[in-house]
Formats: structure tokens, C-alpha cells, sequence
């Protein structure tokens, strides 16, 4: 791992290089589940306390090769960010910069195209229907967008996502993918990894041309609840894949 000595070297202060390599692992760590699209999607972590400051990953880099020195560092209130050499994808720049500028809980903001759960959000209804306990993990937690007008990439319809996104921790993103939202890189993994997980079980279930056996709205939402004894989780699995892609390849981290 790099040592304090080289990340002074590189002018960033040790909260950022931290949020930088946490954010770097969470690329790699995309790649090693399938959930990246050749060179597109996006990840972006708020550097600054109201969230305008943010990293994000630099516009058409595979998200293999992503490390936390590449990470570009952008201001949503910046009017010439697209016009800059090294600016990032228009659509990152449209989403990202909206919701970060007016979501306040979401510090760090992932979107991408996971098979199952892009899958669902192409069904007329993608309602994550409390099936089992993953499922039921979102249950009244998910925002839904079913206005896709194309691939976003103006202001106008960053702002619009951002008002559905709200205080939400993932949205559905109809005809197009998700997005997840949380305080901290290892959290937000574990919101995509569980969100991707449940869509999986969903599209299965639906697989079986069976009647779903729903929860009760009652029983989904105390599920739903229990989820919240187990947030340290999130921190523990994501410590464990670091350590896995440490072992493999560390270069995330430089």
C-alpha cells in the first residue's frame, strides 16, 4: 500500500488518498463481479463537506485499470468542466455532479449496468418485490425512474434525477441501470453488491413462470429493518475483497 511519505509527495492529504483508494478498489472489485460495461459507468466519492467536491473516475478508463492517482478531482459548480482536455463522460458529469451538488447523504455514488439488475429495470415493472430477505433488504427503500428520455448528459435531467434520488439508498434507473448511494465507499459496495444479489433472485424467481410469494408489506418492512443490526458488514466485506485484490494486484492503490 502506499506510505504517508508518498501520498504528501503527491499533494494529497491522507483523508483524501484514503477515500481515493477505497474508491479505486471498488472499480477493481466491479470488474472481478461483472458489473462494468467496457470503458463506461461511473463512480464518484464527495470530497468536500456539502459535497460539490468530488472524485470520479476519468472519462473511457477501464475500470480494471483505474488507480486512486487517476481519479479526477471535479466541482459540480464548475460552468467549464466539459470544456477542459481532460474532462470527464458527459453522462458522469450530468449525473454525478447533480446529485452529489443536491443529495447531501450521498457521499459516494455509484452507477453501472449489472446484468440482473438492468434487466429488471427493463421490465415495464421493476419493483424489487420482497421475496426473500435480500429483496426485502429495499423494500420502500428504492427510488424508481420511468422517464428515461435517452442518455443523459444535461443539466436539466441530472437535476431531475437527483430529485427522485432523494434521501434514497439505490435507484432504479428504468430502460438504463441503477444507482446506489451511501456514506462511505464500503457501504455503497455493499448497497450494489446486495441490490445486484436481490435482482438476481427476482429475475430467477420470475425465471420459473411461478407466483412469486410476496412478504407482507408488515413482514418485508421489519426484514427490511433487521438489515440495519448488520450494517458493520459493509466494512468487513470490503476490507476482505481489499485484501483479496492486495494479494493480486495492489496497483489500485497507487
Amino acid at each position: 500500500m502506499t506510505s504517508n511519505l508518498q501520498t504528501i509527495a503527491r499533494g494529497f492529504d491522507r483523508d483524501e488518498w484514503a477515500l481515493r483508494v477505497d474508491l479505486a478498489a471498488a472499480f477493481r472489485l466491479a470488474v472481478e463481479f461483472d458489473w462494468h460495461e467496457s470503458v463506461a459507468n461511473h463512480f464518484s466519492a464527495a470530497v468536500s463537506p456539502d459535497g460539490k467536491t468530488f472524485l470520479m473516475n476519468p472519462c473511457w478508463m477501464h475500470f480494471s485499470a483505474v488507480k486512486a492517482s487517476d481519479l479526477l478531482l471535479l466541482d459540480a459548480d464548475d460552468k467549464e468542466t466539459m470544456q477542459r482536455e481532460n474532462a470527464p463522460d458527459p453522462s458522469a458529469w450530468c449525473i454525478h455532479s447533480q446529485i452529489h451538488a443536491n443529495c447531501p447523504g450521498a457521499r459516494v455514488l455509484l452507477h453501472c449496468h449489472p446484468p440482473y439488475a438492468t434487466a429488471l429495470a427493463g421490465l415495464k415493472d421493476p419493483t424489487i418485490h420482497p421475496i426473500d430477505q435480500n429483496t426485502a433488504r429495499y423494500f420502500g427503500r428504492v427510488a424508481v425512474d420511468l422517464s428515461f428520455s435517452g442518455i443523459a448528459d444535461e443539466e436539466a435531467e441530472g437535476r431531475r434525477l437527483a430529485g427522485l434520488f432523494g434521501n434514497h439508498s439505490a435507484m432504479m434507473m428504468g430502460n438504463h441501470g441503477i444507482s446506489v448511494a451511501a456514506a462511505t465507499v464500503a457501504e455503497a459496495f455493499e448497497e450494489l453488491y446486495f441490490l445486484e444479489r436481490a435482482c438476481r433472485t427476482l429475475v430467477l424467481a420470475y425465471s420459473t413462470n411461478q407466483p412469486l410469494n410476496v412478504m407482507s408489506d408488515e413482514l418485508a418492512e421489519m426484514t427490511a429493518q433487521g438489515w440495519d443490526n448488520y450494517k458493520g458488514m459493509a466494512f468487513s466485506h470490503f476490507a476482505q475483497l481489499k485484501a483479496n485484490l492486495d494479494a493480486k494486484d495492489p496497483s489500485y492503490a497507487h
